[in-house]
């Protein structure tokens, strides 16, 4: 009887947050607004672009504000092409009735924002096509991509060498690397060579510690599960904030790699620090680490930035 009450209740606040919600998108909102904009002379939009500083606050509100926004030029905003943004903030201007000569940063601080509001949705789309790219060893440019991997880590490799049993030694989970790529596909092998060659002292480091008698685990395949992290925080808009704080334009492909650099970086560190009992134990640490980096992300000044620690 005690849960079927408090089941209730759980439902009857529910039911109430909904009516507010809807009460005040549908009514309140747009009369507070206008109310605000009779005494202080100045738009939503305005009003944000000048009162926050550059970063994922100030963008999150505008877009928030676009997509609220009664006007269909405002809302078709947050998905203008790259080319056309200063275009989009001239109608954006006019709609508005905004004064520029008593706002003059407004323009390119609107532009900012949509640069990066825009650009996260097709950094998501770019993601999504290298993801989908399966990996084919009758392309000379993938398995020349994944001889780079190797090559990173083991010396003096033929392509003869391919199906070798020193895959396992770099984590991957056979004699032949090529099928562990299935989930991720060419966005896994990316993220991989990315990470092992632009801090390959570190990936070394880290493959060292994947090799440990007790706290050893798959480096290549624990990588691949990462990226696949990063992709599941990209598409849900969690790394939103991130962008937002650390790119002040449009995100290409290289940030997104970056993020995966520190979860890897960080997760290497992580698995060392709880001392899991053995690889079996993986997905409850991969989950809790996971728990633990969108807990950083809902900080308004994240910024998933790797940085190393020195050695004193």
């Amino acid at each position: 009887e005690h849960d079927g009450n408090s089941f209730l209740v759980v439902s009857v606040k529910k039911m109430f947050t909904y009516i507010w919600q809807y009460l005040y998108t549908a009514f309140f909102r747009f009369w507070l607004k206008w109310f605000i904009r009779q005494v202080t002379g100045k738009c939503e939009l305005q009003r944000i672009c000048q009162g926050y500083n550059p970063g994922a606050t100030r963008t999150m509100k505008t877009e928030y504000s676009l997509k609220s926004s009664k006007s269909q030029i405002l809302r078709n905003a947050v998905n203008v092409e790259e080319d056309e943004v200063e275009i989009c903030v001239t109608r954006i201007i006019k709609e508005k009735n905004i004064h520029e000569q008593k706002d003059p940063k407004f323009k390119i601080n609107l532009q900012v924002c949509l640069l990066q509001i825009s650009g996260y949705q097709r950094l998501c789309v770019a993601v999504e096509d290298l993801r989908k790219q399966a990996f084919d060893s009758a392309v000379n440019e993938h398995e020349n991509m994944l001889l780079k991997f190797f090559i990173l880590f083991v010396n003096n490799i033929t392509q003869s060498q391919f199906i070798n049993k020193q895959w396992g030694d770099i984590g991957f989970q056979g004699d032949d690397p090529k099928t562990d790529f299935r989930g991720m596909g060419m966005l896994g092998l990316t993220n991989l060579i990315f990470f092992s060659e632009n801090h390959t002292e570190v990936a070394r480091q880290v493959l060292s510690h994947s090799n440990h008698p007790k706290l050893g685990y798959s480096y290549a395949i624990v990588g691949i599960n990462l990226t696949e992290m990063a992709y599941s925080l990209l598409n849900s808009g969690a790394l939103k904030p991130h962008f937002y704080n650390v790119v002040p334009g449009n995100p290409q492909l290289e940030h997104f790699h970056r993020v995966y650099c520190y979860l890897v970086y960080e997760f290497d560190k992580f698995w060392l620090k709880e001392e899991p009992e053995s690889i079996m134990e993986f997905n409850h640490y991969r989950e809790k680490f996971h728990e633990e980096v969108k807990r950083l992300l809902l900080e308004p000044d994240v910024a998933l930035c790797l940085t190393l620690e020195t050695k004193q």
